[in-house]
């Protein structure tokens, strides 16, 4: 049983994964509460699927980047748990959940594969951005992860481009005349636990050593000298 938690910006995310189907998962819109709201809704939804905690082999969290008090947050929670229960903790980048998130089908027909860019706010105009293209059938991340403004992101690319993620009023009114967007359908641009889980669970079946709960630190882009992922 594998629990996920996402909290790396304005939206939460959480879920149970048995390995093999979603039990249960919750994803909601927070103002800024993710300290009142998040252990509550963990008890919550483990209640809720007959769950207990010790009944977890993993846990899964979001990495980041994202907001600062969010990640902290989420990765404290998650690194708690699994160290009180002496389970592995796997912990993935926000961006590559959000592009995992994307189907295959929202791709133009008539056209040639095309980049996806994947997006999560950050504020005052700006999101984290990193480009994919797909590799049989999944994305891959073909660029780092980076801090643009929303103009200067649309005016990046003059070619077809898909563009998924947390996408505000703003950006949408910056995209309308550019023809060469395509906004990924709403359902599919909502950051999801339940495709954080599975991501971990692929990871887990790599069977590649994880790392230790307690050297798993968030991914701040903005922050000087750390890499990116």
């Amino acid at each position: 049983m594998l629990l996920a938690i996402d909290s790396a910006t304005k939206m939460l995310s959480i879920a149970l994964h048995d390995g093999r189907r979603i039990l249960a998962e919750r994803t909601w819109e927070t103002t800024n509460r993710h300290t009142v709201e998040l252990t509550p809704a963990l008890e919550t939804l483990c209640t809720d699927a007959g769950v207990e905690f010790t009944d977890l082999n993993y846990l899964a969290v979001c990495q980041g980047p994202g907001s600062f008090s969010g990640l902290r947050i989420g990765i404290s929670a998650a690194k708690g748990l699994a160290m009180a229960l002496a389970i592995p903790l796997v912990a993935i980048p926000t961006l590559d959940i959000t592009a995992a998130g994307t189907p295959f089908a929202g791709m133009p027909p008539d056209r040639a594969p095309v980049p996806l860019v994947a997006v999560a706010q950050v504020g005052r105009g700006r999101v984290c951005v990193a480009e994919y293209h797909s590799v049989g059938s999944m994305w891959e991340r073909t660029t780092a992860i980076e801090i643009v403004a929303w103009d200067a992101l649309l005016s990046r690319y003059t070619t077809p481009v898909l563009l998924s993620g947390e996408v505000d009023d703003g950006a949408l009114a910056l995209l309308e005349g550019r023809a060469n967007w395509q906004l990924v359908p709403a359902a599919f641009r909502v950051r999801r636990a339940s495709v954080l889980a599975d991501l971990a669970w692929q990871r887990i079946h790599e069977n590649t050593p994880l790392p230790s709960p307690a050297q798993i630190i968030p991914i701040y882009v903005n922050q000087p000298g750390l890499p990116h992922p």
